[in-house]
């Protein structure tokens, strides 16, 4: 399997990546059964490691970071990687879900809350034949003791599950699955909201608006009061120092080229 290709945008390292090659390194690794973790990046998890540095090293900690948002597909595609497409975390869900109901490895759902994992297992199900849910559990909406964290890990052992998907939500979800590296000998992956739009809890924005990187404000127009620090600070703030950035790269190489 070829080396991952990657750019930092800002502090952030993005791999150049697509569904099927996340989900061949996702395999393998399942089979050599080493302990990793996925992240799905988009502008609220770059922004988030930017103003926090200890979570800056959990994100970059991460065996694979995709390009979940439109606005990093754009950052890659002006970083030099110009093919590159979006690997959003809800559809590499059902990439993998797919692959693990062909391979037989059994999967975990770990995140949300038990009436919203019950209607996700059904439906996961009734979509992919021969799909293995090892199990499911949705953990209390607090801080987990140290007890609390080794017995969730003792669980999914127990169950025998391969990947394990995280749905609690950055930057819980990322902070978990780094703490869990090493101790849970599996493939975590960070699908952030995906529990909600599989089980049909929440809407997910039409498919021409997150073409056009508009998701953002469907899902504000959605839940204004929890999400309108997340797009009205962080989206102009990235906007900003992301501009810099490549204006900074660009008199860079002015510069280098003039000696």
């Amino acid at each position: 399997m070829a080396s991952l290709l990657s750019r930092y945008i800002l502090r952030t390292r993005v791999d150049a990546t697509s569904y099927a090659d996340a989900c061949d390194r996702i395999q393998a690794w399942a089979t050599a059964k080493r302990s990793c973790y996925v992240v799905a990046a988009n502008v609220h998890v770059v922004m988030t490691g930017y103003w926090q540095r200890s979570f800056q090293k959990v994100i970059n900690g991460a065996a694979l970071v995709t390009p979940d948002g439109m606005p990093l597909v754009m950052g890659l595609r002006l970083l030099g990687i110009k093919q590159q497409q979006r690997v959003y975390g809800p559809d590499l869900m059902l990439a993998w879900c797919d692959r693990a109901a062909q391979t037989g490895m059994p999967i975990y759902l770990y995140g949300g809350t038990k009436p919203m994992l019950e209607t996700l297992q059904q439906r996961l199900q009734d979509r992919f034949s021969g799909l293995v849910i090892a199990g499911i559990y949705a953990p209390p909406f607090r801080p987990l003791t140290s007890e609390e964290e080794k017995a969730d890990c003792d669980r999914i052992h127990a169950s025998g599950a391969a990947v394990v998907f995280v749905g609690l939500g950055c930057p819980k979800q990322e902070a978990w699955m780094s703490r869990q590296q090493g101790v849970l000998q599996a493939v975590m992956i960070g699908v952030g909201a995906a529990f909600s739009f599989h089980s049909g809890a929440v809407s997910q924005a039409p498919d021409w608006m997150m073409a056009w990187g508009l998701e953002w404000l469907y899902r504000f127009a959605m839940e204004p009061g929890r999400l309108w620090r997340r797009y009205l600070v962080n989206n102009p703030a990235f906007l900003i120092l992301f501009g810099w950035q490549l204006l900074s790269d660009r008199l860079s190489r002015k510069h280098d080229r003039s000696f």
